[in-house]
This record gives structure tokens, sequence and C-alpha cells, in this order.
């Protein structure tokens, strides 16, 4: 079992947690996921590395509360634990040689964006991050990313924060007046990576989208987390999760995407009435 070392709720819709990891810590990088259950009879969530601390053994994860799975992930407290942490799974970003890179995040997809800034930052890349969220109340990591960005754009669909707007449009901006950037690496909705790739494509730019569809067990061998690229068959489990988004098929995604939602809904309605009649 592993620890929940910390809890924050960073809006109302979205909790980090650190959690006692030491052998995923140890080998963990920045695109990397790892799967967690919360308890013996949960279960198995997907989760992108927000970030992890070798020294300490530790791995941060962050999560949307969508469904029953992860209201009851939420439901644990500092000092509690989770039954199983497995990872780090998948292939780690490539950043190696990268040089001047936008970083497009949208909403909780801005988790696993900010280690992959972070990392490029660290390597001497200058990173243009470009968020986006609602409105200001959904608002995470704004000071994480203002520290590891040479340039950060907040947009907000209300306007409550930084510009409004799509985070598109300053993309767009930046590359029609010439910026040039070694690659577009963009993380959030489905509907907003395919429309950053439309974008890109009008300039050419490589563009990499890290795809997080339907998984269970994380090795490939379920065939939940399929997906259409370039015409070929690619699991996100262990062909990526990040891939190159000229070539991903993202209406099927989408189509695929959505097929569990009423009965994610349904789940989560009974375990919430479940916690509460508990509490």
């Amino acid at each position: 079992m592993y620890k929940i070392v910390k809890k924050q709720v960073l809006n109302p819709t979205v909790t980090r947690m650190e959690i006692e990891a030491p052998l995923v810590a140890k080998k963990a990088k920045a695109g990397q996921f790892i799967i967690i259950r919360a308890k013996d009879d949960s279960e198995r969530i997907p989760l992108t590395i927000a970030g992890y601390d070798r020294d300490k053994g530790t791995v941060d994860i962050i999560f949307q509360i969508v469904g029953a799975a992860t209201e009851i992930l939420n439901s644990l407290n500092e000092n509690d634990y989770v039954q199983d942490f497995v990872g780090p799974l998948g292939k780690a970003t490539e950043i190696e040689g990268l040089k001047k890179v936008a970083v497009v995040g949208g909403g909780v997809g801005c988790a696993i964006a900010y280690p992959v800034a972070k990392a490029l930052h660290e390597q001497g890349c200058e990173v243009t991050s470009i968020v986006g969220f609602r409105n200001k109340d959904l608002i995470i990591l704004e000071d994480e990313f203002k520290a590891v960005s040479s340039d950060y754009i907040l947009m907000t669909d209300d306007g409550s924060a930084g510009d409004k707007g799509l985070v598109t449009e300053p993309l767009d901006k930046l590359l029609a007046a010439g910026e040039k950037f070694d690659e577009v690496i963009t993380i959030g909705p489905l509907i907003m990576m395919k429309f950053v790739v439309a974008t890109t494509k009008k300039y050419d730019v490589k563009t990499i989208v890290s795809m997080n569809p339907i998984m269970v067990d994380g090795t490939g061998m379920c065939g939940g987390c399929r997906l259409t690229v370039g015409g070929e068959t690619k699991f996100a489990c262990v062909d990526g999760p990040d891939f190159d988004g000229f070539l991903v098929d993202f209406d099927e995604a989408m189509a695929r995407g959505s097929v569990y939602k009423p009965f994610e809904t349904k789940a989560r309605e009974e375990t919430c009435n479940l916690l509460n009649a508990k509490a």
C-alpha cells in the first residue's frame, strides 16, 4: 500500500496528491503515467505523473473528480493509503535536443503539460506556455507554469482571467507573426488538441499530442486504449501516450471516449450517495 503524504484541493473538481512510492519516483519521467487503485475493490485509474521527487521518494498525481473511482480516491486524506500504485508506464515525452517549444494545455490537461514544460525548462529550452480554462475558478498551476516559462499566456472562455478566447488564438497569432518553434506539445481535451493540430498544420509545425483514452491494464493486452494513428492501430499505454498529432484520428477517439459517459455519471451519483450516507 502507498501512503498519501499530501493532499491539496486545486479547484472545486481537481485534487493533487503526493504519494509515497519510491520505486516509481526513482524511474519516473515527464509524460509517463501510473495506474492507481484507491481501495482493494476500486477500479483502476490511469493518471499521468504530475511530478516526482526522487530524494523524497514521492510522486504527484492530479486528477479531476468525474466518476465513481475518482470520487472514492478523493475521499481519502493525508496519511491514508491507496491500495495500488503501478508505474511508471508508457513512454516518456521525447524532449532531447529541443531548443524552443510551445506547450499548450487545457483544463486538467495542464497537470500533464506542466511536468513537460518543467523538463524542457530544466534542459535549457525556451518554453512558451499557453494554457486555457473555462473560468478563473478552474485555473491550476499558474505559479508553477510561470516559473518554467519564458512566456506564459493564460486564456479563459469567459475572460474572467487572462485573455478571453481559446488557446488556438494566441498560438495562431504567434505562428502567423513568424515565431519558429521546434515543436508544439499539446495536452488537454480531445477537441482542443484537434484544433491545436489544425492550427499548427497550416504552418507545418511538428505537433505532439498526449492521448488518454480508456485504459484497463496499462500493458496493451486489453485493447481498450486503441487509437488509429496514420491509418494503423496503436495502443496509448505502450505506444504512447504521445503521438504525432497530424496522424491521429481525433473523431474516432472522441466517439470511443464518449461511449461510457452515461455509465460513469450513474456510477458517480451512486458513489456520492453512498459516501454521503457514511459521512
